[in-house]
């Protein structure tokens, strides 16, 4: 379980910690590195939001995974930045199975590119994929994506080896974990259902 905790301050984030939570996510890089400057080292990051390439140089000293590469060019750019920073990162390719412009992610045409292009990457490893279903009351639409994924997940372990091993699917939030762990997810990201709502004005 990964507890997102975009906006919320340092004071709710402790709170989580001391009760045993040690996997956070945020969605924005700047959100992201200020936060980790006042609390515990032990705590595992986890960038879950959309990451532009130029942002990366920003994230490296600080992010342990990475939920949301989608292309060569930020693979190529955070190897480059991770070896200046001796320091080695958990990615997860995110795919848009949702098929709705709005969301991110590459194309699950685009996945054998992507992990030709990782394999035998020295600060990076691939750990599996992302995917984020429709915003839908339509359960049988959401558990149809998050299959979609896993089936994506299991076509592509010819690639695995070395530094590729595709054990993980993060998919399944507040609204639709449930679904996503039936369908085999083993990483969800948890943020109202924790936290409850963002109001702390």
């Amino acid at each position: 379980m990964v507890a997102i905790t975009k906006t919320h301050p340092v004071s709710v984030i402790m709170e989580a910690y001391e009760a045993g939570l040690r996997h956070f996510g945020e969605n924005k890089v700047q959100e992201l590195t200020s936060k980790t400057e006042d609390l515990p080292d032990d705590i595992v990051w986890h960038m879950v939001g959309h990451l532009q390439t130029n942002k990366i140089r920003n994230l490296v000293h600080c992010v342990d995974w990475i939920h949301s590469i989608s292309k060569t060019k930020q693979l190529k750019e955070l190897e480059k930045r991770l070896g200046q920073a001796e320091r080695h990162v958990h990615v997860l390719f995110q795919v848009n199975i949702s098929d709705e412009d709005q969301k991110s992610g590459c194309d699950a045409g685009d996945l054998p590119e992507l992990l030709s292009f990782a394999s035998g990457l020295q600060h990076v490893s691939v750990e599996g994929l992302m995917g984020m279903a429709s915003f839908t009351d339509n359960q049988e639409l959401i558990r149809k994506q998050f299959r979609f994924l896993r089936e994506l997940r299991d076509k592509h372990r010819s690639f695995e080896g070395g530094n590729i091993r595709l054990n993980e699917l993060s998919m399944g939030m507040s609204g639709d974990y449930s679904i996503a762990v039936e369908e085999g997810a083993t990483l969800i990201r948890l943020g109202s259902t924790l936290f409850g709502s963002r109001d702390y004005t």
